[in-house]
């Protein structure tokens, strides 16, 4: 793409980009627009796409990965036609870009940890997400109310660990602790594939004195999604001692993971053992009033948003609260998803047409079923143990339970391929692509196959149910 683009010579009537400005403005709220999306310029409209300009790979990489679906809904509501969006960066004054966005942290006085020389912010925290706009049922209010008592009281309950499945509100959470207590505490939010990323580098660098420096010498450590350390033997070691060190101070530490303590897969017992020594909190899975309040609230704050333009009908709402049971943020989707389509077409879809529109969110078994599930019942079936079948060993009466076990959880969940392979005792992915490629072909000619595999299905998917709270 030719970068002489002049943006003074676009024709105004082609694409007013200031409608989309005010739109993102109120859509995502003004600090965010302030601090990254009025940094964006618009550069040219092509057939179906759109190019536009920020002055800095790192606040390119920051839009596209947090709001990048968004501003193409936004754009959308004024051009139908346009599909994607393709970043320029104009990189001509780089280092005062970076420079005035390291400035405009400090300057907000937000005290959240910076790693300079890497341009790599930690502070994951969304003004968006508080205490106060946290909806309570009974299967969250133990962790809420645990939070809240942190953010009241640090180091009453330390370190706080919140665990639960996927789309619960764990993220929330600890979001809500980061703001409360921001202001008067150096404050780090970070994921732990993050912590492990900043780890690595800083060993290829040989820099490790500053990472230890950075990480050891916050008051308030959040960190979400704890379970992604399993297996890295190095860097749990580095963990550890950060873990000990910022104990020692007095520091503050919320950690967010989707199973308990207990339950972490290749973490060691030391690091299971100080998780547990706080205070463990979990979050179940909502019950229909909880949902159907997380739904009417989503759907009023939409219907004050966008006054006499979209209202989702109780119906619709009644419908979404009783068929989509397994996360918070997925109601928060399917209203999105409605919202969008009334949006695009200016008209409020009937219920047929949102059960087209929310297909792939209803009765989603895969979404119920789990690897750890899936590998107990065929090595009771087959009359293996678990170590066997996650063990190197390459014997016959294994290697077809294990492929098995590895073709399951292909079809039943929506698992990657690499995040299989990392419950299947860290086997590549290859090695995953040839199990499933083994039983499809197996099946065709081989009854017994079919059979076994059909009954493991339903015992998995018969378990699962019974196994519902």
């Amino acid at each position: 793409m030719n970068k002489s683009t002049n943006t003074n010579n676009l024709n105004p009537e082609t694409f007013d980009w200031k409608l989309v400005q005010i739109e993102m403005k109120s859509k995502l709220g003004l600090e965010i627009y302030e601090s990254w999306l009025k940094k964006i310029i618009f550069v040219d409209e092509f057939n179906n796409y759109l190019l536009l300009s920020v002055p800095t790979r790192f606040i390119r990489d920051w839009i596209t990965s947090r709001y990048l679906d968004q501003i193409l809904q936004i754009i959308r509501l004024y051009k139908k036609d346009i599909i994607r969006i393709e970043f320029r960066i104009d990189d001509q004054d780089t280092t005062k870009s970076i420079n005035e966005v390291i400035e405009k942290s400090s300057e907000k006085s937000e005290n959240v940890s910076f790693i300079k020389d890497s341009y790599l912010q930690y502070n994951r925290i969304d003004h968006n997400k508080r205490f106060d706009n946290f909806i309570i049922g009974t299967s969250n209010k133990l962790a809420y109310e645990a939070s809240l008592k942190v953010s009241e009281n640090t180091s009453h309950y330390n370190p706080l660990y919140i665990y639960g499945g996927v789309g619960m509100g764990k993220t929330h959470l600890l979001n809500s602790i980061g703001l409360e207590l921001k202001n008067n505490n150096k404050v780090m939010f970070i994921s732990a594939e993050r912590f492990m990323y900043q780890f690595v580098k800083s060993i290829k660098a040989n820099d490790m004195v500053k990472f230890k420096e950075y990480f050891r010498n916050t008051d308030i450590l959040l960190i979400d999604d704890i379970q992604f350390i399993s297996g890295k033997e190095a860097m749990q070691e580095e963990f550890f001692h950060t873990f000990n060190a910022l104990l020692d101070r007095g520091s503050q530490i919320i950690i967010s993971a989707d199973r308990a303590p207990n339950k972490l897969s290749r973490i060691q017992d030391r690091i299971k053992s100080r998780f547990s020594g706080g205070l463990v909190v979990d979050i179940q899975k909502p019950d229909l009033e909880l949902r159907s309040r997380i739904v009417k609230e989503k759907s009023n704050e939409i219907n004050t948003l966008y006054v006499d333009q979209i209202q989702v009908s109780a119906e619709i709402q009644n419908f979404i609260s009783n068929e989509i049971t397994t996360s918070i943020r997925e109601l928060v989707g399917a209203i999105n998803r409605i919202v969008s389509f009334s949006r695009i077409y200016n008209k409020a879809p009937n219920l047929s047409e949102s059960k087209i529109i929310l297909k792939d969110l209803l009765n989603l078994s895969e979404n119920k079923v789990t690897i750890d599930l899936i590998q107990t019942v065929v090595c009771k079936f087959f009359k293996i143990s678990k170590n066997e079948m996650l063990s190197s060993r390459r014997s016959r009466y294994l290697v077809r339970p294990r492929q098995i076990a590895i073709y399951l959880t292909k079809i039943l969940t929506s698992k990657s391929l690499p995040e299989i392979g990392r419950e299947f005792s860290n086997r590549d992915h290859t090695t995953i692509i040839h199990s499933v490629k083994t039983i499809e072909k197996l099946k065709e000619n081989d009854l017994t196959m079919v059979d076994n595999i059909n009954k493991l299905k339903n015992q998995i998917l018969y378990n699962n149910k019974e196994n519902e709270i």
